[in-house]
């Protein structure tokens, strides 16, 4: 049995047009964790492409709430999970490792309360405040270099 009742209509159409509204944004989340050139996001795009497959299993329940934050949440776990292939790169958070550009993402360019990032990460708040701290400071001192 599928997850999502593929036959029912409006399903697709409801997620399609979902991805089509939130799929840059979500692009641009996972370039910047992946720290791939805007040009050339491979591994971000497939970090993405799983991350809406995963919603699309559970759209009938994530519809009904929020699709961005479920998505987001399915993107960062999927990086979290493979981060360490994707150290390096020549984006802005290239320097950062895994765990600070997840929090900085979050914290900064998602604007996720510090808390709601903790229990996202598993993470006591102190240890996302002082990655987040560590994380704008390399970024501020490349930017100054």
């Amino acid at each position: 049995m599928w997850p999502v009742d593929v036959h029912r209509p409006g399903t697709y159409a409801e997620f399609e047009a979902y991805v089509a509204g939130a799929a840059g944004r979500l692009l641009h989340v996972a370039v910047l964790l992946t720290a791939e050139p805007l040009e050339e996001p491979a591994a971000a795009r497939r970090l993405l492409a799983g991350a809406l497959a995963r919603t699309y299993a559970q759209w009938r329940r994530v519809r009904r709430d929020d699709p961005y934050d479920h998505t987001r949440r399915e993107l960062c776990a999927a990086f979290a999970r493979t981060g360490r292939r994707h150290h390096g790169g020549r984006g802005l958070l290239a320097p950062l490792g895994p765990l600070e550009r997840l929090v900085l993402v979050l914290r900064v360019y998602e604007g996720v309360a510090e808390e709601v990032t903790a229990a996202q990460l598993g993470l006591p708040a102190e240890r996302v405040r002082a990655l987040c701290a560590r994380g704008v400071a390399a970024v501020r001192s490349r930017e100054a270099a």
